[in-house]
């Protein structure tokens, strides 16, 4: 169902608070308004839900792959458009594909087909995350050495110009290969500027923070850790008052208790937010695939070069919010927020992801109790059921 209509029968989390026995009024894509008690106008249509709770879509900022398909093998508007798909029944709403380190060729043809996928207005496109290739070969990762290299004033140039095609563009840096007036340059031309990949220090972070950078990717991955003298990466993602940072809430990316000192710990109106690094295999029965040439196997939860190398998560936000409310017991409306209204403010979109108050896009998940998913809309059009 599209144009006007209500969605009744089921709890309503609009980012903030819950409505019990409330309306939510959809119009054109967007909300105009939660109506308490259901007083609707006659002739009104209206979706009868047969209980759970309806939240603001997921957001996630770093998709690498879904449905079979890997960005990096394919970067075109077919593979976007197939990425985002394998990611709505699992309640995301707005991704942002994500390309891992490769070529400067495979980079641009990436950004052109990103341009064109925001023309078309494909279902659930955000934007591009670039992850690389400006990066530290002491925290690569499974990113490949061969590729990765330091920021050039062409690159810069590019990432600003990519900027201009799209709603989010979002990149992956490190220190040791940019320059602090290159992330004061992007930050300035709203290009969104990620700390990852970096053995670099708590000091040499914090600069960049000030610089203009205003994130910290995968958390505790790929980063310089808390140390006793020296706090690195990780120490400054928790400790400043503006990072955001994205966490992989598997179980295997960062150990429970971690996640627990991290969340506690976090200052400042920058969150943490739940992102799925996921890969190719999401939505399908895979059990491996390649990476610029290279196997990675799908086992016991988790994806993995030959050498032992995690690469990428074998994880849906629907399962991160269950781990996080779950596993770690924080309050669901706080695990809904970390895989919505977080991420949305992340990046800027907070205007209109994240939440259901009016002028927000119909972005929408409807939850089962237990937290399955049970269906979603993206800006008023119904794209999946269970």
């Amino acid at each position: 169902m599209t144009g006007n209509f209500a969605i009744v029968g089921a709890r309503i989390f609009d980012g903030q608070a819950w409505h019990n026995r409330s309306a939510l009024v959809l119009r054109d894509g967007t909300v105009e308004r939660i109506e308490a008690g259901h007083d609707l106008p006659a002739g009104l249509d209206v979706v009868a839900l047969d209980g759970g709770m309806i939240a603001p879509g997921f957001v996630d900022l770093q998709v690498n792959g879904g449905g079979g398909v890997m960005l990096n093998d394919a970067p075109s508007v077919e593979a976007i458009r197939t990425i985002c798909a394998a990611h709505a029944p699992f309640g995301t709403t707005a991704l942002l594909p994500t390309l891992i380190t490769d070529t400067p060729e495979l980079t641009a043809q990436t950004v052109a087909a990103g341009a064109e996928a925001a023309r078309q207005r494909v279902p659930g496109f955000l934007g591009l995350h670039l992850e690389g290739p400006h990066l530290s070969l002491a925290r690569k990762g499974a990113h490949d050495p061969a590729l990765i290299r330091p920021m050039t004033a062409a690159d810069e140039t590019s990432l600003i110009a990519a900027r201009e095609k799209m709603p989010v563009l979002l990149t992956t840096i490190a220190p040791e290969s940019v320059e602090l007036a290159q992330v004061t340059h992007l930050s300035q031309a709203e290009v969104v500027v990620s700390l990852g990949h970096t053995d670099t220090s708590f000091a040499t972070a914090r600069a960049f923070a000030e610089a203009g950078a205003t994130m910290a990717t995968h958390l505790f991955n790929a980063m310089s850790q808390i140390g006793n003298r020296e706090p690195g990466v990780a120490g400054a993602a928790i400790d400043s008052e503006t990072l955001y940072a994205g966490l992989i809430a598997d179980g295997i990316h960062v150990h429970p208790a971690t996640m627990e000192i991290a969340l506690k710990s976090k200052k400042g109106a920058g969150k943490i937010f739940l992102v799925t690094d996921a890969m190719a295999p999401i939505g399908t029965d895979m059990k491996s695939f390649t990476l610029n040439g290279r196997l990675i196997k799908r086992e016991n939860g988790s994806l993995r070069l030959e050498d032992g190398t995690l690469a990428g998560a074998d994880l849906d936000m629907i399962s991160a919010v269950r781990f996080v409310h779950e596993r770690l017991g924080l309050e669901l409306d706080e695990a809904l927020r970390m895989a919505s209204l977080y991420p949305a403010e992340a990046v800027g979109q907070d205007g209109r992801l994240g939440r259901l108050m009016t002028g927000s896009a119909a972005n929408i998940v409807h939850l089962s109790d237990d937290l399955s998913v049970r269906g979603v809309w993206i800006e008023g059009d119904k794209v999946f059921s269970n």
